[in-house]
């Protein structure tokens, strides 16, 4: 996920370009630059770094212009570095990027063969040497463009400007948000609105499929990749500036709740091809001999993120067929661990600087283990310090309360297991297939429980006074009860258990009563049965039964006090669905309370000391 921004009218473009990238930096921020149509000829500035460095770069190598673009980077394919940092040109184009060009190793073969000269490591060179094509054959910058989408596949936000026609801004969107903003004689253009409404309120958010053709003089012109005309269709923002970073909602994490969908998309793309059952890994750089040599499997992590390890238990040793161990960071390596020949330890940390887990990931190394990292933040120091890492792309998360780090540590999680059971032959393709749709299908269903909040809102209403609350859950259920729990006491400040379902006798049965709400998921799969005569135990001791169950189920209802309805989906996906709902209700029962949402009493977004 990059940020991206333009701009053309009657002023210099530079500072709003860099002020823009600013508020897009939650987006990315391991490079930026700017492209600026400086005396007819594209002059490019671009630092790694944060946007403050290139800041430092343009004070010291100014540049002036009235037409530009900009970009802030969050690192996909190639490094962080100067050469991968956006913006890129070929020839007279020059191009910012977010998104992925899946294809682009094919189409970077066929531009070499006709002796295009790549210097980067990005996908995004693809689309500058594509377009710069097309118009030294005596295409417009507008017909180029429309020319190599037709050439490209993935999800896409682009913007190109080409010193053969001065003023001129061409952006299109596939996947990946675009919004211009219409001013009084200017075109600002953007992946958010932050940037936009210190300029005006005025917003066009374009949709999939669309083509923006910006003009020096503030006119606009909307069509389709096919180049019909589309209806421009303006709106008024009446946010704040706050608001806006926020998207419109009241807190950022209901927020990145809602960002979920799109999280899991990011993650995916560029990594599968659903219909083959092909993965691709290019930042794990594993040997195939070495996948068939591994004896066993460590997950180290903390809190949330050990959560998630204990789902991508279930997975690797359910697809891959490796034992697995999970493993606390903060207990790990205190008991001078065993690692025998043939381990892979995995870390999993949003920040990617987790002490305890790094900590935990350098013992294992010393004592021989292949190290992977599951992570979100492109070279963080447990990133650098693996042998391979899974980026997961949730983007920045400003909310304590991990919600799509989570969702799209199971992804990650998920697609690794696959990956390892494909290369020891465990699976085959059609079957890996089956489950990348399945993934795929996960989007939908999330975006349908994020469409019936009102439902969840109202239920915790009606529980917002309970002080103590047991979550159960049974298999790859389990750890999603402690993760619901977690989120519960985490940002409402209600004392909450998670248990497995069976677990239940052997002590915490003793605590229910009529003033206990217990939250069992209850989904239809492998332990159904079994859960729900775990269900009808507590009930019977007057707990009230809250159920989080499969469409349907008629059962189920007749056994809980409330039930909240999910879509079928497979062993596998079933987690990462089941979580919404509890994040969710974790979140309205801290609004309800009036409790601070984003940052919680006590907590810190990234625990960097032990």
């Amino acid at each position: 996920m990059c940020g991206i921004v333009g701009y053309t009218g009657p002023k210099q473009c530079v500072q709003t370009l860099l002020s823009g990238l600013g508020k897009l930096e939650y987006r990315g921020y391991d490079s930026a630059g700017v492209a600026v149509l400086d005396g007819g000829r594209i002059a490019i500035r671009k630092s790694v770094g944060k946007i403050a460095r290139l800041r430092d770069l343009v004070a010291r190598e100014p540049v002036s212009g009235t037409c530009g673009v900009g970009h802030t980077r969050w690192a996909t394919h190639g490094r962080p570095s100067d050469t991968n940092a956006h913006p890129h040109q070929a020839g007279a184009v020059a191009v910012v990027h977010n998104g992925i060009v899946e294809n682009h190793r094919t189409l970077k073969k066929r531009l070499q063969d006709r002796g295009c000269r790549f210097i980067s490591e990005t996908d995004t060179e693809v689309i500058s040497h594509l377009l710069e094509g097309h118009v030294a054959s005596g295409l417009s910058l507008e017909e180029a463009v429309r020319s190599a989408v037709g050439e490209m596949k993935g999800s896409y936000a682009f913007l190109a400007v080409s010193e053969k026609e001065p003023g001129r801004i061409v952006g299109v969107r596939l996947n990946c948000p675009m919004v211009l903003g219409l001013g009084e004689g200017e075109v600002h253009l953007a992946s958010d609105l932050p940037p936009l409404l210190s300029h005006t309120r005025n917003a066009l958010f374009l949709e999939d499929g669309e083509m923006v053709v910006a003009e020096a003089d503030g006119s606009v012109r909307l069509t389709d990749f096919l180049g019909t005309p589309r209806e421009l269709r303006p709106r008024y923002i009446d946010w704040s500036p706050m608001m806006a970073e926020k998207g419109g909602y009241r807190h950022f994490m209901l927020k990145e709740i809602h960002e979920q969908p799109r999280a899991i998309l990011d993650t995916l793309a560029g990594t599968t091809i659903p219909e083959s059952g092909e993965l691709f890994f290019e930042t794990l750089p594993l040997a195939e001999s070495a996948i068939k040599g591994l004896r066993k499997v460590l997950l180290i992590a903390c809190g949330t993120s050990w959560h998630a390890a204990l789902v991508g238990k279930f997975m690797i040793e359910g697809l891959a067929r490796l034992p697995v161990e999970v493993d606390l960071g903060s207990e790990y390596r205190y008991r001078n661990p065993v690692v025998e020949t043939g381990t892979m330890c995995i870390a999993i940390s949003q920040s990617g600087e987790t002490a305890d887990t790094l900590a935990g990931l350098r013992e294992a190394r010393s004592k021989g283990a292949v190290t992977v990292s599951v992570c979100n933040v492109v070279s963080s120091t447990i990133a650098r310090e693996s042998d391979g890492v899974v980026y997961t792309r949730a983007g920045l998360e400003i909310g304590v309360a991990s919600t799509k780090a989570f969702t799209t540590q199971l992804v990650a999680l998920y697609l690794l297991a696959l990956h390892l059971a494909k290369k020891r032959g465990e699976l085959t393709s059609e079957a890996v297939a089956c489950h990348l749709l399945e993934i795929a299908d996960v989007v939908r269903r999330i975006e349908g429980i994020l469409s019936r909040g009102e439902e969840i809102e109202d239920l915790a209403r009606r529980f917002m006074d309970a002080r103590d609350f047991l979550f159960l859950g049974r298999g790859v259920s389990y750890p999603i009860a402690l993760e619901g729990a977690l989120k519960l006491k985490e940002i409402s400040y209600i004392h909450a258990e998670g248990y497995p379902a069976g677990e239940m006798k052997h002590g915490p049965i003793a605590l229910i009563d009529e003033w206990m709400p217990v939250l069992v998921l209850c989904s239809k799969g492998e332990s159904y049965e079994k859960t729900l005569s775990n269900l009808e135990e507590a009930r019977s001791r007057g707990g009230r039964v809250i159920a989080i169950g499969t469409e349907g189920d008629l059962e189920l209802a007749e056994k809980a006090e409330e039930v909240f309805s999910l879509p079928e989906c497979g062993q596998y996906a079933r987690p990462i669905v089941e979580v919404v709902p509890l994040q969710l209700l974790a979140y309205y029962m801290a609004v309800l309370k009036g409790t601070d949402v984003d940052q919680p009493r006590n907590l810190a977004k990234s625990v960097t000391v032990e």
